[in-house]
């Protein structure tokens, strides 16, 4: 029986996450910190998910450490997202090598 509860309980709050905001914020945004803080949260988001996984992804942290910085910038000089794939690749290959 609490399961149920569970489920339902789970259900309302995702409901209310999701209708909240649009019974409360009829007009737009003008705020240029909301804004700003809107625009930017998918992309912190999905950092804070990636990173950790990179890092913890190898045998050593550092080769992942390693694989992010030279991801960084081949994505920063911008290289394609295949040229990065392979360039993080060849890099955590040859650290596990030596470390």
């Amino acid at each position: 029986m609490s399961a149920y509860i569970y489920i339902i309980g789970m259900c309302v709050i995702t409901s209310a996450i999701r209708i909240l905001p649009l019974l409360i914020l009829r007009r737009p945004i003008k705020n240029r910190f909301l804004r700003s803080f809107f625009y930017y949260v998918p992309y912190v988001t999905l950092s804070v998910m990636t990173f950790p996984a990179i890092v913890n992804a190898t045998d050593s942290p550092v080769s992942g450490a390693l694989a992010f910085a030279a991801g960084l910038i081949l994505s920063w000089i911008g290289a394609n997202m295949i040229t990065v794939s392979a360039a993080c690749c060849v890099v955590v290959f040859i650290a596990e090598l030596f470390i």
